[in-house]
């Protein structure tokens, strides 16, 4: 792949993988690349070897899944590389979700996230600097091709008084922490049971929010952490959209480890998906 680089430049070839044990795997690669990790944290781990010119980066993830792998990425030494190889890639019919700014992963990035046929989740990026917090922009579901007609809503958004959408024309309705802001309890409830309205029977209603293990108002996170205002508990949420009459309502995130620790108060990126009733 040509990027267009000045000779002077290092492009990284970046793997991201899930591991059950942190320390083993730490362990493990330290033997394989003859190197101390770059950067290590309870909760994450960093290998950066100059031969091959490598980002590997270590995810603790105890939940069983398909496979080990989290993402790959190729990360380049500045953003006019970062835009001409979006614009190359738009250009050629490929989708490229632009972020700017992001925290991960103890990193400050500006990236764009793309797909394979099969899914495979890639990300070009630029490392702009490190920080002594985890960030809340971890890996984010990106659009499929058959997903239908899509209505999202993102938190710092306002919430309408009505979903743009005619009755039953949704495919999908996904709010991304539009409740990690002070809303009220009959306010939640009329967001959800419009949302039931716009959906298809059997559409697909999808919940992402950072949740505590106790609800705070004002948490004062830092970092991208400080855009919410308001984390609720995961049992409030999987008992609202249960009382919007949604059916198959199914935790399919609770992540760990946490994305912020206050007080004694873990907090946890958490999905939640559920379906309106299929007609009949």
């Amino acid at each position: 792949m040509s990027l267009s680089l000045p000779t002077a430049e290092v492009v990284r070839f970046h793997l991201s993988l899930n591991v059950s044990d942190l320390g083993r795997s730490v362990a493990f690669y330290r033997t394989l690349f003859g190197m101390e990790p770059a950067k290590q944290r309870a909760d994450y781990a960093k290998f950066e070897p100059d031969e091959p010119p490598l980002v590997l980066s270590l995810e603790p993830n105890r939940k069983p899944g398909p496979g080990t792998l989290n993402h790959l990425g190729i990360r380049v030494p500045g953003v006019p590389a970062l835009l001409a190889a979006k614009a190359r890639l738009e250009r050629a019919g490929l989708a490229c979700k632009w972020e700017e700014g992001v925290e991960c992963c103890y990193a400050k990035q500006s990236k764009f996230w793309l797909t394979d046929p099969d899914g495979t989740l890639w990300e070009m990026y630029v490392l702009e600097e490190d920080i002594d917090h985890r960030g809340m922009g971890q890996v984010r579901e990106e659009p499929k091709a058959d997903e239908g007609a899509v209505w999202e809503h993102r938190l710092g958004d306002a919430l309408p008084a009505r979903i743009p959408a005619a009755d039953g024309s949704l495919d999908v309705v996904r709010l991304r922490g539009s409740f990690n802001v002070p809303v009220a309890a009959a306010e939640r409830a009329r967001v959800l049971t419009d949302a039931r309205r716009a959906l298809k029977p059997a559409g697909r209603f999808v919940l992402r929010a950072l949740t505590g293990e106790r609800e705070v108002a004002a948490p004062a996170l830092p970092g991208s952490g400080a855009k919410v205002e308001f984390v609720p508990t995961k049992d409030d949420l999987v008992g609202l959209v249960e009382a919007a009459g949604f059916c198959g309502v199914t935790l399919t995130k609770y992540g760990d480890p946490p994305c912020f620790v206050k007080d004694g108060n873990a907090m946890r990126e958490t999905h939640i998906e559920a379906r309106k009733a299929p007609a009949g």
